[in-house]
């Protein structure tokens, strides 16, 4: 098919040795409508360039073309008969010669003769109107491939046969899930680099569109994460990939650690937040370019400027002056007034510019030399100020100089109302502050931005003149000099404009743009530490194995006592009264049950001066039961964490400043944090509850439901392979819970003994092919995943072991000697798979089945002898535990009934264990530490306490 560049009267002259019309209707018009617009692509012979004729758009294409157009396959109503539609040619599949056959000759059969009343082919120069074309063309098109199965190509064979495109599309939908669930692939080798500090870089293979693709700016995506969270650049381009194939941080940590350099999960999830912050700049960018294009305003200056934008505040600098509703700006005006050639003019060609010739005396705004040089003025100013090159001058100035922050008492502050606390007697630290803005405390910020919200204090930023003369001077004489000579009226209008955009643009961009970022750390910084303080919380080492008694203190209703067993079972629940006047009668009672049940440990609301462990007051006391308060203490201890996680983690009482920073963050990190405790300390999917089971990795509630449905139903899982047939889990999802989730023989036995056998476990064995009943395997109570049993059958039948014996000292000898043999670098070179997995896989076989990654709670809190403030003296040393921790300080309980702190300056790296000198503060909560009494205000009940130690 060529099309000839000649064009006459508005026609398209069109020649063809094969064009074949289908004259079916007279209505072209209506076929036009009928068919959809599809790309096409000519033959080889066709010419490489094709201009654009009107109602028709080519494409240029290569002579030496290999692969094929895929055509939409989308069938063309019609009221006599359906019409035959050909199947979707891959992209990447190159034309065969039955195809190029069937290009220039339709084959026998291919076409349906009803409704088609008579073909016919041109074969010499004819006109025809250009909107006819693609009815043509399109048709031509479809005619080029068979539709009757009983055509073949050579690339299928003989006696292949070519779907048609339903029977395509339906094998799509029926598609057989099962390579999606086969995890038996040894993880990608890694690839030595001397520049990698631990990990090695691993190149990953992309599945699909990349993320960075999408993202249509001025800046490379992974470029500017590597040098926003100073992390290698591969380190970062896999990140982006796992992300985009939607892996939860829990299992990037755990199983994919050699291709993220061994980070965290803090880290990880640190890259997270800032890869969604700049897809969401993308995002806006291209909204507020569409936007802009369809009010006709998008210029190439103006989408060059909102490109280049990194952070939402420079796009929200150069898109104010756009928005609707808004006043239009200075710079808009004067434009409006055609006074941008003028700008330029003075920039480019002074020496020919004549503002006299732009007055116009009958039109506002110009009307006066006056008006005009102002507008001219306004213009360059908007000019320097979206200027990306004249934007980090500034920025470097303010960098090498001192820019402070100054907070004041407010002149219009709130009136006090009677009865409420006096808010601004808070804030008297910050009634003259003022601080460099590179030295200015985290808490100090969120401090000043609380005040400044409340109307007590007035905030502004302080940026010395010396930034404002050299940025003057540099502008006037470098940046923006002009390219010849200017006069003197001219370049007094230069120097007008630098000062007015400095004065009136730039400088509110810089004090904006550093409250911004202050405020953007300060509340990073209170995420960690809430992330952090949630975190040790949660994995608060369980008491098991003991009698506990639980007590909910009370004065009026009394101190409700439950003793419990250590299997769980309620010995015995009372009431005793300590504060009337047969206290040391119930003191005798309280002493004779604790030794008649063999209590040790006891489980209160706050320290007693005996072996107690404080839970804090989560849960509002009840007086209505006697047991039930008790029993929740109890529960609480024995498994903190399957307690804790049915409250909202904001309600826990962690941290400061919760309410004065983005809840959605808030809420996303402590959601985050929630599901790496949950999956890495792993549940148990036949005992635990369906509360837990949301926040393992990959579940949610609909998933956590549907596997206890599953369990209730069909009774306890006998191995991980039986969460395929859950509703509702697909291969993803398996993939990511799958390593989390354990089945514990001993607990599978019990729960054996009361459940009746199903015709469900018959399902799974048709489902999976298995010729015998479902069978325990070992490894499913371990942490390997499934994508590595083959590896881990492998490595046990090189060091002689078996599945009986994981867990056991005798599994821990037969690694041990065959590390002793080999290096465990050796040893995974032999088995094909990375450094990491092995040594997951060694951990899986020798931890004992009842590992648990949550210390044990032996050690007692307090010193003997200490338990009230009067009780302190100054250089008294003693032992605690570290209650919460702040953007200031640590509060740790020392049993005298008032937390003391730990400020931060006394908090050194010298003084913290080796893997805690790396995190800011370092000290969380459930840290045993032994301290120095540094004051004591028994007016204000305040303990200032020194750091000596880390006690392990």
């Amino acid at each position: 098919l060529h099309l000839l560049p000649e064009h006459q009267d508005g026609k398209v002259l069109l020649s063809s040795q094969n064009v074949l019309f289908h004259p079916r209707s007279q209505n072209h018009e209506s076929d036009q409508e009928e068919v959809e617009e599809e790309e096409w692509q000519p033959k080889e012979s066709a010419p490489q360039q094709m201009k654009k004729t009107e109602g028709m758009t080519t494409k240029p294409v290569a002579k030496n073309a290999t692969k094929s157009r895929e055509p939409k396959a989308k069938a063309v109503r019609k009221p006599a008969a359906k019409r035959a539609v050909a199947p979707k040619v891959g992209l990447q599949e190159a034309p065969t010669p039955a195809m190029k056959r069937e290009e220039e000759e339709p084959a026998a059969g291919t076409l349906s003769s009803s409704g088609m009343e008579s073909w016919w082919m041109v074969k010499e120069e004819v006109s025809i109107q250009p909107k006819f074309v693609t009815v043509a063309l399109l048709l031509f098109q479809r005619l080029s491939f068979p539709v009757q199965s009983g055509q073949s190509s050579d690339a299928e064979g003989a006696g292949g046969s070519r779907p048609c495109f339903r029977q395509e599309l339906l094998s799509v939908k029926n598609e057989d899930p099962g390579d999606d669930f086969t995890f038996e692939e040894p993880p990608p080798k890694k690839i030595k680099l001397s520049s990698a500090p631990q990990g090695k870089p691993v190149k990953r293979q992309t599945t699909g569109c990349s993320l960075s693709s999408n993202i249509h700016m001025n800046w490379d995506l992974i470029e500017v994460l590597s040098e926003r969270m100073q992390l290698e650049r591969w380190v970062c381009a896999n990140l982006v990939q796992l992300f985009q194939e939607e892996n939860t941080i829990p299992f990037i940590v755990r199983y994919r650690k050699e291709i993220i350099n061994h980070m965290d999960a803090d880290d990880v999830r640190e890259v997270q937040l800032a890869l969604e912050e700049l897809c969401t700049v993308s995002k806006k960018c291209q909204s507020i370019c569409q936007t802009l294009k369809k009010e006709g305003v998008l210029n190439a200056g103006l989408e060059e400027a909102l490109k280049n934008c990194r952070t939402r505040d420079e796009l929200e600098h150069v898109y104010a002056p756009y928005k609707k509703g808004s006043k239009l700006s200075k710079a808009r005006r004067a434009k409006q007034l055609g006074l941008d050639p003028a700008a330029q003019a003075l920039l480019q060609t002074p020496q020919t510019l004549s503002l006299h010739s732009w007055v116009k005396p009958h039109i506002q705004g110009v009307s006066t030399l006056e008006e005009v040089a102002t507008g001219v003025e306004q213009i360059l100013a908007d000019m320097m100020a979206k200027d990306k090159e004249t934007l980090a001058y500034v920025r470097s100035l303010c960098d090498r100089n001192t820019v402070t922050i100054h907070s004041s008492l407010s002149k219009t502050r709130p009136v006090e109302k009677p009865g409420k606390p006096k808010d601004i007697d808070k804030f008297h630290l910050y009634y003259d502050f003022t601080c460099d803005v590179r030295r200015i405390q985290h808490h100090q910020i969120l401090a000043i931005n609380r005040g400044e919200n409340l109307k007590i204090l007035t905030v502004k930023v302080n940026i010395p003149d010396w930034v404002k003369s050299e940025f003057c001077r540099w502008c006037v004489n470098v940046r923006w000099r002009p390219k010849a000579y200017a006069r003197e009226d001219l370049m007094k209008i230069l120097n007008s404009a630098v000062e007015d955009s400095y004065k009136r643009l730039i400088m509110p961009l810089l004090c904006r743009s550093y409250r911004s970022s202050l405020t953007a750390a300060a509340e990073k910084e209170s995420v960690a530490m809430f992330v952090r303080n949630l975190r040790r919380r949660l994995l608060a080492c369980p008491v098991r194995g003991r009698v506990i008694m639980g007590v909910d203190p009370g004065f009026k209703h009394g101190c409700k006592l439950a003793i419990l067993s250590p299997t769980s079972q309620i010995l015995h629940t009372d009431v005793v009264y300590l504060h009337c006047a047969r206290g040391t009668r119930e003191a005798d009672k309280l002493r004779n049950l604790m030794m008649k049940y063999n209590c040790q440990t006891l489980v209160i609301e706050f320290p007693f001066p005996i072996s107690c462990f404080n839970v804090g007051s989560f849960f509002f006391s009840s007086p209505f039961h006697a047991l039930l308060c008790a029993v929740l203490f109890y529960l609480r201890v024995q498994d903190p964490l399957a307690e804790l996680v049915k409250i909202d983690p904001k309600h826990i009482g962690i941290g400061t400043y919760q309410h004065d920073m983005s809840q959605a963050s808030l809420k996303s990190a402590l959601g985050g944090v929630v599901e790496e405790c949950v999956s890495f300390v792993g549940v148990d999917v036949n005992m635990c509850s369906e509360t837990l089971l949301r926040h393992v990795a990959g579940l949610n509630a609909g998933r956590a439901r549907s596997i206890v449905e599953w369990r209730e139903k069909s009774g306890p899982f006998i191995n991980r392979e039986q969460l395929k047939l859950v509703k509702g889990l697909g291969p993803k999802s398996f993939q990511q819970c799958a390593g989390f989730i354990r089945i514990n023989p001993e607990h599978f036995q019990t729960l054996c003994r009361y459940i009746k056998p199903n015709d469900h476990f018959c399902e799974y064995q048709r489902k999976t092919s298995v010729l015998a009943t479902p069978q325990l395997n070992a490894l499913d109570q371990t942490c390997i995943h499934p994508e590595s049993y083959s590896i881990a059958q492998r490595f046990l039948a090189l060091i002689e072991g078996r599945m009986e014996e994981i867990g056991q000292q005798e599994m821990k000898e037969r690694v041990e000697a065959a590390l002793r043999r080999d290096s465990l670098e050796k040893l995974a070179k032999t088995l094909d798979t990375s450094l990491e997995t092995l040594q997951l896989i060694v951990d899986g076989l020798t931890q004992p089945p009842s590992f648990d990654i949550r210390q044990n709670f032996e050690q007692a809190d307090f010193k003997q002898g200490i338990v009230s403030m009067s009780d302190l003296q100054k250089g008294v040393v003693l032992t605690g535990r570290v209650e919460n921790t702040t953007l200031f300080g640590a509060f740790v309980d020392i049993g005298v009934g008032c937390s003391g702190l730990i400020h931060k300056q006394y908090i050194t790296p010298g003084k913290l264990p080796a893997d805690l000198q790396r995190r800011s503060l370092a000290l969380g909560p459930g840290e045993r530490v032994e301290v120095r009494v540094l004051s004591v205000d028994m007016q204000r009940r305040r303990i200032g306490l020194d750091l000596i130690r880390v006690l392990r």
